[in-house]
This record gives C-alpha cells, structure tokens and sequence, in this order.
C-alpha cells in the first residue's frame, strides 16, 4: 500500500532481518509507512512513543500502533473520524469513545443516557416515538414503567441545556415522544 500525507510512519526497531523482513512487509500491508532502524534508544530520542520487546504477536503489534494513533488523535482532539460523530448545534456524541460534548464541554453521560441521546442525534430533527426509544435503548422485549425514559430525558436535559425547564435541544413531541433539534439553525417559515 503506497504512502499518503495520512498514513502512520512506523520506526521498527529491528537487528534480525529474517524478523525484520515479514514484519515491514505486514505493516505495510495493513497501511502503515514502515523505516528500518537498528537502535533502540536512538528511536526514542528521535521520537518514537513506545517500542516491543520481543517475543511478540504480529496482531499485539499492530493493536499497540493503532491504540498509540488513537490516543495521538485523542491528544490532538480528534477522538474519531468524522463519519463516528454525530453533531447537532455544539452538540457532539463520539460514538467511538462514547463521549459527549456541548461547546467544547466533556458531559459524562450514565450508558442509558447516552443510548437516548445518540437515538435522538441519529433522527435529529425528527420525532422520535416513546415506543422506539424505549425498544432501542432498552430492548424489543423490556418490561417495566415507561416513565423511565421520561426520567432520563430529565436528566440529560439537566445536563445538556442552559435552562432544562425551557428546553432547546431536547423537545417533548405531545402524545408521540422526543425531538432533538439545533437550537442556533434559523428557522423556516412553514411554506
């Protein structure tokens, strides 16, 4: 796989060639720009974030590069591609890390909350039923009180608004459920 502007540079560290050999050749399979190095040390001073002492799996190899790339973008504030984002307003929801912000603000969300909440994101701006909700956060076959998802629409709405008593993002939809919408679009006059 030919490098791009994109693609991870991977300083191996390797004196045996017959190891060296199939591990570029892996690496570079799976995307990665591979350089050949022979010492240890001079990889760290010139910025290598972590190395393997052997012996090790070629899979344990690739997770640890891929966990030093995700913890990088994390440093840099891009927890995950674009496409595992949903963005309503300031609101975003990293599906990936399972984290919320609003306006550059970490929200921690309890795991139902959060479910609600990426439901809501996925429809924005349409009306979400309680019998959906309630299916899809707690399960096809859930049995108990209802008013559970009205509790937890409280809460995330204690969180997530400015004023949860007068709510922008989170919408109550009379008699049929929830709408989550971006309160800074301009609105359209009905045609």
């Amino acid at each position: 796989m030919a490098a791009t502007d994109t693609t991870a540079k991977i300083l191996l560290v390797e004196d045996d060639e017959g190891i060296a050999e199939p591990l570029i050749s892996g690496l570079e399979h799976e995307g990665f720009q591979v350089l050949q190095e022979l010492d240890r040390v001079m990889g760290l001073e010139i910025g290598a974030d972590d190395y393997l002492v052997k012996p090790f799996s070629f899979r344990e190899l690739v997770a640890r590069i891929r966990a030093m790339l995700r913890r990088r973008e994390l440093d840099r504030g891009h927890s995950t591609p674009a496409d595992e984002r949903l963005a309503v307003g300031d609101l975003v929801l990293d599906l990936a890390a399972r984290q919320v912000w609003r306006a550059g603000r970490l929200i921690e969300l309890r795991h139902r909350e959060f479910e609600v909440l990426r439901v809501l994101m996925v429809h924005a701006g349409q009306a979400v039923s309680r019998a959906a909700l309630l299916a899809d956060v707690w399960g096809e076959g859930w049995f108990g009180d209802p008013r559970t998802l009205d509790v937890h629409i409280r809460w995330l709405r204690e969180k997530l608004e400015d004023d949860p008593s007068a709510p922008q993002f989170i919408q109550t939809v009379r008699g049929h459920g929830y709408r989550l919408v971006n309160p800074y679009a301009p609105v359209s006059p009905a045609t």
